[in-house]
């Protein structure tokens, strides 16, 4: 579990591709195709019933491009893994992906990552700082381009189920629980981050550049990005109302990682639907 680690600085770039390769090969499948072939197609869809399942994909050898709208915005070369967000979030592609070259990938389905989380929870934590990496890229540049979302484009869905929500707050002692009066700044952008947030009552306003991006509601959670990256914040978080939270260290925050991968899979759909999100209005 060293790969878990916090006292250590996240080596740059934001995975290890040895790291990736050892969950890819342990539990994935390979999966060999030809130059001119399309991996997936964007707005794809699985489909259970037509055998067509969501696959996330590291590549061995060769080179892949990904296209949107017929123009390719970024090539993938070996040692990179590509399809994780259409897998996680369980929603359309947002691009195609066409190998340039024949090509050797490991592919893993929905199931064996699961599989993997399980074995091997610090896989989700290097997905998370992958998706998070792109993530503030995103921000970072739509930040630059005055293409920032308002708070009617952005509400954050629930996380956490009632059930995970409630196991929670039963299981982190009572200096986890916190509560903030309405108006008050719960962290501040630019700031380090040793916290994340979930909010058990009330309602959370996100802001970036003082400007009012998103709300987080009950079940949501807000925080998780500077905590695992170990980077400045990328945005503040307001109390929209008078708020209760739970307050979890970088250490809970593994402890529960480690124990329960069902946390680990709700924050990584959360995670992916962020970064989906937000790389929707670079278009």
């Amino acid at each position: 579990m060293d790969d878990l680690n916090f006292t250590i600085p996240p080596a740059k770039p934001s995975y290890d591709t040895k790291v990736a390769l050892k969950y890819f090969k342990a539990s994935g499948s390979t999966m060999n195709v030809a130059a001119g072939h399309t991996i997936f197609a964007e707005n794809e869809k699985s489909n259970p019933f037509l055998l067509q399942r969501d696959k996330m994909y590291f590549l061995l050898e060769g080179e892949v491009g990904l296209t949107v709208n017929n123009t390719q915005v970024w090539v993938i070369h070996n040692g990179e893994l590509f399809g994780e967000m259409g897998l996680i979030t369980r929603m359309p592609r947002t691009a195609t992906a066409t190998a340039k070259t024949d090509c050797r990938l490991y592919t893993l389905t929905s199931s064996q990552l699961y599989a993997a989380l399980n074995t091997a929870p610090e896989f989700g934590l290097l997905l998370m700082s992958i998706m998070i990496t792109r993530l503030r890229d995103t921000i970072s540049f739509l930040k630059a381009n005055g293409g920032l979302p308002s708070h009617e484009e952005l509400k954050d869905a629930e996380v956490f189920d009632k059930k995970l929500l409630d196991k929670l707050a039963d299981e982190l002692d009572d200096s986890a629980h916190i509560r903030y009066a309405a108006d008050k700044v719960i962290i501040q952008e630019g700031q380090s981050g040793v916290f994340m947030y979930v909010v058990l009552q009330g309602a959370v306003e996100v802001a970036v550049q003082n400007n009012i991006v998103g709300r987080i509601e009950r079940g949501g959670l807000f925080g998780e990005m500077a905590l695992i990256t170990r980077e400045e914040r990328v945005a503040s978080a307001i109390a929209l109302t008078d708020c209760e939270l739970l307050s979890i260290s970088r250490n809970v925050f593994l402890e529960l990682v480690c124990s329960n991968p069902k946390f680990a899979v709700s924050l990584l759909s959360a995670v992916g639907n962020r970064a989906r999100f937000m790389a929707s209005l670079r278009d």
